[in-house]
């Protein structure tokens, strides 16, 4: 039994049975680095190789409704994203977090490998909103989509909820609502978005 495709199963019963079928798209986080140990991928009881690693996700990718794949292989492996992205590049974005660190540095590297397609940007990965800026122009000019994320040790600031709105990234990662300092971001989307209603009418 293929025990990884249960949260996906049951996903889509959960969508189907709200209404929502054929509406609502899937995005995977792998943190692929977290399974990967002396050049291969532990993964339901076996050692898997990057081959059969790119088999899954493209199997995936045929049977469900999913348009992102963020960090499917380990951190270093710029080539093995890149053959993904080739694969699936035009109906999935195949989203780079532990591969970038919201680097430049390697963001210049995994555009000249074109082994994404999506940046995740974390401010308090790489450190200062600066360099947070320069990897966000870095993806644009490459046309990547861009993914502003919280971390892990958050708080109830909602400031990359105004940083995602003001770059027009039109992505935001913050977690199942499911503790306070996620809710607070999304109640400031909301918020944001009720205010940008009442700008329009007014006009």
């Amino acid at each position: 039994m293929k025990h990884y495709l249960e949260p996906i199963k049951l996903l889509m019963r959960a969508i189907e049975s709200a209404g929502y079928d054929g509406k609502i798209s899937l995005a995977l986080d792998c943190a692929a680095s977290e399974f990967y140990h002396k050049n291969a991928y532990h993964f339901e009881g076996m050692k898997e190789t990057q081959q059969n690693m790119r088999n899954r996700y493209l199997d995936l990718a045929d049977e469900y409704p999913i348009i992102s794949i963020e960090d499917p292989f380990h951190q270093e492996d710029f080539t093995a994203f890149a053959e993904l992205a080739k694969m699936l590049g035009k109906r999935c974005q195949v989203v780079g977090d532990d591969l970038l660190t919201t680097n430049p540095i390697r963001i210049k590297q995994a555009i000249a490998r074109k082994s994404c397609n999506a940046l995740l940007l974390k401010v308090n990965q790489i450190g200062t909103l600066t360099e947070s800026l320069e990897a966000w122009r870095l993806a644009s000019k490459a046309n990547w989509n861009t993914m502003v994320s919280h971390r892990s040790g958050e708080t109830t600031d909602t400031f990359i909820v105004d940083l995602a709105v003001g770059l027009s990234a039109g992505q935001i990662k913050a977690g199942a609502p499911a503790r306070g300092e996620r809710v607070a971001k999304y109640n400031e989307l909301l918020r944001l978005e009720e205010e940008d209603k009442l700008k329009l009418a007014e006009w």
